[in-house]
């Protein structure tokens, strides 16, 4: 999906309600950030919607490990900094008022050290007083297996649909995908994937961004259902 198939990943994403979820972001930030400014950076963009709304009203940056969804990102903000980099370890040499992290991208780390190195290079990019805003994948108590679903998208002349089922394999979650994608002038394609997810208690996740340094707490109204929102301030600067 974010290699081979990227330009299809708007199209099954489009029932997300992008300008609702950057509101929220936006209040968030309003509410919460200390840091006296107004600069955004977007890790795990994809193809920018996201950081799209937020340029209207601040200057932003986006980071992504596909060179793929960075493409189409790119397209869509041609003015915008866009740095190819690894969550746990891209260097900006900036700071930023809010780091995102969104659509559950820290699930695709493979351990959760890896998420306690990420937390601490977000803490990193923040000001002092600034808010680091990740929203996690399902909690492992929540994560049910045998769950399927159907996403499709037509426009004239290209459609594509992708059906998915889940299982759990130990403390990883196992998104099993097919997609076809059917074109009038290449006819119709088949994919197949398994997308794995790191399944982490919420309770650990908000000791691994405390560990990092940041004032953690965990929202439950957040963008997905039943996924939430971990918020973690950076403290201000001793005097």
């Amino acid at each position: 999906m974010f290699y081979r198939l990227a330009g299809e990943y708007d199209a099954l994403t489009s029932a997300k309600a992008t300008a609702r979820e950057v509101a929220l972001l936006e209040r968030l930030a309003r509410d919460l950030v200390r840091s006296g400014g107004r600069s955004w950076l977007d890790v795990a963009c994809g193809t920018g919607r996201h950081l799209e709304l937020l340029a209207r009203r601040r200057p932003v940056v986006g980071v992504d490990l596909s060179p793929a969804m960075l493409r189409l990102a790119r397209r869509r903000l041609p003015s915008t900094r866009l740095v190819r980099g690894d969550m746990r370890t891209f260097d900006l040499q900036e700071q930023f008022d809010v780091v995102s992290c969104l659509f559950s991208a820290i699930a695709h780390l493979r351990s959760e050290a890896d998420v306690g190195r990420t937390f601490r290079n977000f803490a990193r990019h923040l000001k002092p007083g600034g808010l680091c805003v990740v929203e996690p994948w399902i909690d492992p108590t929540l994560f049910r297996p045998g769950f399927v679903q159907l996403v499709d998208h037509a426009e004239p002349g290209h459609a594509v649909a992708r059906m998915a089922v889940s299982r759990r394999r130990g403390g990883r979650s196992v998104v099993h995908y097919e997609y076809l994608v059917g074109d009038r002038r290449r006819g119709v394609a088949h994919y197949a994937e398994d997308d794995e997810g790191l399944l982490v208690p919420r309770h650990r996740l908000l000791a691994r961004m405390a560990a990092a340094g940041l004032q953690a707490r965990f929202r439950q109204d957040g963008l997905t259902p039943g996924r939430g929102l971990l918020l973690g301030r950076k403290p201000l600067a001793r005097s």
